[in-house]
């Protein structure tokens, strides 16, 4: 799970595995597969780097290849 910001400045915790979709608009949305969507103070490009971030520590021998 990756950590992020709601924009009120609550924690949420988020399993990146079920991101469908992230878009800036300009704050960031996530939608989920299950159509939940919320929305994050993080750019996409941090989620991106924070989920790469969890599957190096999660699977250290295949991120590495």
């Amino acid at each position: 799970m990756i950590k992020l910001t709601r924009i009120n400045g609550t924690v949420l915790l988020i399993n990146e595995s079920f991101i469908e979709a992230a878009e800036e608009a300009p704050d960031t949305v996530l939608t989920m597969q299950n159509g939940h969507r919320y929305l994050v103070k993080e750019t996409v490009d941090e989620i991106i780097e924070l989920s790469e971030q969890f599957r190096r520590e999660c699977y250290p021998t295949i991120a590495g290849t």
